[in-house]
């Protein structure tokens, strides 16, 4: 970067704090987090998994291939069985469509076309709103 001499010191103060500290204010909730009790934690990993089985299941009886995560609370599917191919489009298109949205994977490829065809899905709602969107994605 160019510039005066107290912007470059700002924007390397700013670049520090991004770089290696991004994470100091969350230290303290992961501090707190530590304290909780195991079965929280095996709560919360149970409640995820049947979200994303929940929403996984409404996707392959709307007609997507879905691919299970077993890590991350989206839920990777494939729009071509829908006679799909461009996420953008689909993912645009949706709201008005069904009153779901989706997450067009694209934005994640080096190669976009490659990605075109996947959308993601979030499971990290209520039970009652996840088997509200899987019916209206079963209308497509």
């Amino acid at each position: 970067m160019t510039a005066t001499p107290s912007l470059v010191s700002a924007v390397r103060s700013a670049k520090q704090f991004l770089t290696y500290v991004a994470s100091g204010p969350f230290q303290y909730a992961v501090a707190e987090a530590l304290k909780l009790p195991d079965s929280y934690f095996a709560d919360f990993r149970a409640d995820m998994l049947a979200k994303r089985d929940l929403l996984a299941g409404g996707l392959a009886e709307a007609g997507f291939t879905v691919f299970r995560p077993a890590g991350t609370y989206f839920i990777t599917t494939d729009i071509r069985p829908l006679g799909e191919s461009d996420g953008f489009a689909f993912c645009r298109s949706l709201p008005e469509r069904c009153g779901v949205v989706a997450i067009p994977n694209t934005v994640f490829y080096d190669h976009r076309e490659q990605g075109a065809p996947f959308v993601r899905f979030a499971f990290c709602k209520s039970a009652e709103v996840l088997k509200e969107a899987a019916e209206r994605l079963r209308g497509l």
